[in-house]
């Protein structure tokens, strides 16, 4: 099941961010912002963060995403992250599909992920390919040297013609 963060939630997507290996110390500490002010303002937040909960109440995955500020209906996925042990079994594309579905729904029409290119990043990014996402610019030793910002982008909303 996919649902809105709860403050129960809380404590466990910190777990998971924390267990996949993959983000840094301030890289955590910027989700868990935005976790709390999704947590404290809701809908007022700008963000939205769901987990993918399984048949035993643990949080296996977790996704936040918000428009972009200034634009036509284009969002960001700020983060996505699924529990290592589940890694592989489609959870990351599940989540991917619902956000996009309901962002669809709502008129979105272009969802922007931003990802490193260092080697911890690569099940990421072939999970955005495998989505549909194409790679759209490089900004290269963005985060530090040798760490390219990386911009993928797909249409979600293309009315056939």
């Amino acid at each position: 099941m996919i649902r809105p963060i709860t403050e129960d939630d809380r404590e466990p997507v910190l777990m998971l961010l924390k267990s996949t290996g993959v983000f840094r110390h301030e890289e955590i500490q910027v989700a868990m912002e935005l976790v709390d002010r999704v947590l404290v303002d809701g809908p007022a937040s700008g963000y939205e963060a769901w987990c993918l909960v399984g048949d035993n109440s643990n949080i296996h995955g977790y996704i936040c995403f918000g428009p972009v500020p200034m634009t036509d209906s284009s969002f960001d996925l700020y983060w996505i992250a699924v529990d290592p042990e589940k890694a592989g079994q489609g959870l990351g594309a599940k989540m991917m599909a619902r956000m996009e579905s309901v962002l669809a729904g709502r008129g979105g029409r272009k969802i922007f992920i931003e990802t490193s290119s260092t080697p911890p990043y690569e099940p990421a990014k072939a999970l955005y390919g495998k989505c549909g996402y194409s790679l759209k610019a490089v900004l290269e030793d963005f985060y530090r040297p040798g760490d390219h910002k990386l911009v993928y982008a797909k249409d979600i909303n293309i009315k056939p013609r």
